[in-house]
């Protein structure tokens, strides 16, 4: 056998494999912790939104809608404004959008 080969060993190769499961077994779990926080965080911000086009409707008529459906109907928001990505639901009460 020649003595100047170069490459790698399988002991090398195992270690690499090796390192790189256990970053992958480090990394994987908070990736799915973040997709949680990402879609509250997503749901909070269409509720700004929401209330933003509550206080326009109360801007324009002078008094708040009674439910999104008048901000609905009025084209305030669009059907989709309506509820979270997570099925949570929007709700107007007494002008305050309420997470349900």
């Amino acid at each position: 056998m020649l003595k100047n080969q170069k490459g790698f060993t399988l002991v090398e190769m195992l270690v690499v494999m090796l390192i790189i499961t256990v970053l992958l077994i480090l990394i994987i779990p908070n990736l799915t912790n973040q997709t949680n926080n990402v879609n509250d965080k997503g749901c909070q911000a269409l509720a700004a939104v929401v209330q933003a086009q509550a206080d326009a409707y109360y801007l324009d008529n002078g008094s708040y809608a009674s439910s999104i459906n008048d901000l609905l109907t009025n084209d305030y928001i669009d059907e989709s404004q309506t509820s979270c990505n997570n099925d949570t639901r929007l709700i107007l009460s007494n002008g305050k959008v309420i997470l349900q």
